[in-house]
């Protein structure tokens, strides 16, 4: 019977040289305290739109301005810091499926096809007026 032999490899730290994000997108030599809160806070509401909604908002005809996307951002903060996961976003002319874990927009249907749909491993459920 042959016997097998392992390698070792010395660990090394994994993060030894790497920064976290927020320092590298907040902390700016010559920054005010105020301008790196702003800055903070407007990183907490980015929000990502995944390839499959990009493509059914086209295809649908949604289109959402910049002030519902900031509430919408908003709001994701605020359900992620309750602890939810997924979430259905129901605004005045569509429904939004939402990863508040990563900030990403899963999938994107008008209100008349929400309205036939039934919305599974979800936890949160948002409702904005636009």
């Amino acid at each position: 019977m042959e016997k097998a032999f392992l390698h070792r490899v010395p660990s090394q730290p994994i993060t030894a040289n790497v920064r976290p994000k927020a320092i590298h997108a907040v902390s700016k030599p010559g920054d005010s305290f105020a301008a790196q809160l702003n800055t903070a806070i407007h990183r907490s509401t980015d929000m990502q739109i995944s390839k499959h909604a990009k493509v059914r908002m086209e295809q649908r005809g949604i289109s959402i301005s910049p002030q519902v996307w900031e509430k919408i951002g908003e709001k994701i903060s605020e359900a992620k810091s309750k602890g939810v996961q997924e979430s259905l976003i129901i605004l005045n002319d569509a429904a939004l499926i939402v990863s508040a874990k990563n900030r990403t927009v899963i999938t994107a249907m008008d209100r008349q096809e929400a309205t036939s749909q039934i919305f599974t491993n979800i936890n949160g459920t948002i409702l904005i007026d636009s």
